[in-house]
């Protein structure tokens, strides 16, 4: 009889190199995580550098001691996918890889149980029941590690503080507290070393509110700011990051596709709480295919349109607004799109970017409307409106209810509101709720910056192709005015690597060129006439 064998060592190593920030900062926000998921409301951190110990006690629900004793399997969770900043149960399994032993205290009920854990060698991590040590009071859980290196940052009470406020900034931010009462409702305080982590309003000179609403709610769905200082920001400041759940996922100008003129002077924050269900596994991103990875691109979609807008209001704006786009670019980007389609059989990964399935991108009605009543907390914000797939909100936290599943097209065309009726909710008819609504795309769009020295023509960022007007081949092209051609070109580059290995990009690229060729043939011959 055959018995399967796990390298333990190995796959903590395999885990830890799927995060994108350091092994410390990892294990520190993964803790914090943990608590903030078991309805938390205070945090207590103490770094010990004299016994080499990082300790983390919360106030949270607890674990009943079954739950204690399934909590060392290493990838056993309790959690539910949405219903938390974590869902997997194996972040904090990463701290076997730094520590001597860690011990779990927690209390619920009458229960009150801990435990000692180490990895003893690659293939075992052998842990046992022990008295509790009495690090919790009345409930709650409690992890205490004892690190294996005197010079690990997680003894430094300077490296806790500045991770924790730049993970969970929305947490320490008063002007996002409203959006987060629904998941947090007894709030959240940090303790560090036994004092307590004071919050920290925005001090720039110009902020501007932005608030995004799902559908028809009056409830914000998105919520945050932008900023703008006279001077150049740290490096760790520019853009603008995105959270959910109080967890800080991306920051930049990158993950939005947007570049202003001035991207070292602006900032922001926007705190959405229903993409806590497209999370992936690291918490580093979020999912692009299927339901979930569709409400993060509508969701996206209406952020970066808000923040375009306001980037122009102030002047900082590159982008030009979809009606003063050039006719010929729009078309080359419907050409484009037809091309990726027929290409997405033979190469699925593309099929994030033009899928046509139910529920996914291409699916995505994006509409602006006139904002409600402001919501408070936000003053005169910039209001947008995104509609999202079916069963993709039903994960947020408060929610009211559940959203409907989704209806038939029958059911579509029998209940859709005509243009003469359709008004916002507890108002008379607007002059712009009276529109027809316009769908807008959520595919691949085609951009231009500029970076002098770059020898690449273009770089996919998000769902957005960013042609470099910089290179001298673009220069030539401008020229002899043959654009087209090399925009074409500068896609298919972009694109190889997202579509094949790189062994096979000189033949995605010639299949690229040629599809797109043949549409081109296709349009011009000529339509018979019937007679």
């Amino acid at each position: 009889m055959g018995e399967t064998r796990v390298d333990l060592h190995h796959l903590l190593e395999d885990l830890r190199d799927a995060y994108p920030g350091s092994i410390e900062e990892t294990i520190l926000t993964e803790m914090l995580a943990n608590s903030l998921d078991s309805g938390a409301s205070l945090v207590r951190i103490v770094t010990d550098p004299a016994n080499l110990c990082l300790t983390i006690v919360d106030d949270g629900s607890g674990m009943q001691r079954r739950e204690l004793a399934r909590y060392h399997d290493l990838a056993h969770s309790t959690k539910t996918r949405g219903h938390g900043i974590g869902f997997a149960g194996v972040g904090i399994k990463l701290g076997l890889l730094t520590s001597s032993e860690v011990v779990t205290e927690t209390r619920r009920g009458k229960t009150h149980v801990a435990t000692r854990w180490h990895l003893a060698s690659r293939h075992k991590a052998p842990w046992r029941w022990i008295p509790p040590p009495g690090m919790v009071a009345e409930r709650g859980t409690a992890v205490r590690l004892t690190l294996t290196d005197p010079l690990s940052p997680l003894l430094d009470r300077g490296f806790a503080e500045a991770a924790i406020r730049r993970h969970y900034q929305p947490l320490l931010d008063p002007a996002i507290g409203e959006i987060l009462l629904p998941v947090y409702r007894r709030g959240i305080v940090f303790e560090l070393n036994g004092e307590v982590l004071r919050k920290q309003a925005c001090g720039a000179p110009e902020i501007a509110p932005l608030a995004v609403r799902v559908g028809r709610k009056r409830k914000p769905s998105a919520a945050g700011y932008l900023y703008r200082e006279t001077g150049s920001l740290p490096e760790d400041q520019r853009g603008i990051a995105i959270s959910t759940y109080g967890k800080v996922i991306k920051r930049g100008w990158d993950w939005l596709g947007v570049s202003p003129n001035a991207p070292e002077r602006i900032g922001g924050l926007i705190e959405v709480p229903v993409l806590a269900a497209s999370l992936t596994l690291n918490k580093g991103d979020f999912i692009r295919t299927g339901q979930r990875g569709a409400a993060y691109l509508s969701l996206r979609k209406a952020i970066q349109q808000g923040v375009l807008r306001q980037l122009a209001a102030w002047g900082d704006s590159r982008e030009q607004p979809e009606a003063a786009r050039p006719r010929t670019l729009r078309v080359l980007e419907r050409d484009l799109e037809r091309v990726l389609l027929d290409l997405s059989e033979g190469f699925p990964l593309l099929a994030s970017l033009v899928d046509h399935r139910k529920g996914a991108q291409k699916r995505l009605p994006l509409a602006s409307k006139p904002a409600s009543a402001a919501e408070p907390g936000f003053g005169p914000a910039m209001s947008l409106s995104a509609e999202i797939p079916p069963g993709a909100e039903d994960s947020q936290a408060g929610a009211e209810t559940a959203p409907p599943e989704a209806p038939t097209q029958e059911q579509k065309e029998r209940e859709s509101p005509t243009p003469e009726n359709r008004s916002l909710p507890g108002g008379p008819p607007s002059p712009e709720a009276r529109r027809e609504r316009r769908p807008l795309r959520v595919g691949l769009t085609v951009q231009f910056d500029e970076r002098p020295g770059d020898p690449e023509l273009g770089r996919l960022v998000e769902s957005t192709i960013l042609v470099n007007q910089a290179h001298p081949a673009y220069q030539r092209a401008a020229a002899s005015r043959s654009e087209g051609y090399h925009i074409a070109l500068s896609v298919a580059l972009a694109l190889a690597p997202l579509a094949v290995e790189p062994a096979n990009e000189h033949s995605f690229v010639t299949a690229f060129l040629s599809r797109w060729g043949e549409g081109f043939s296709q349009a011009r011959r000529p339509r018979h006439k019937r007679i």
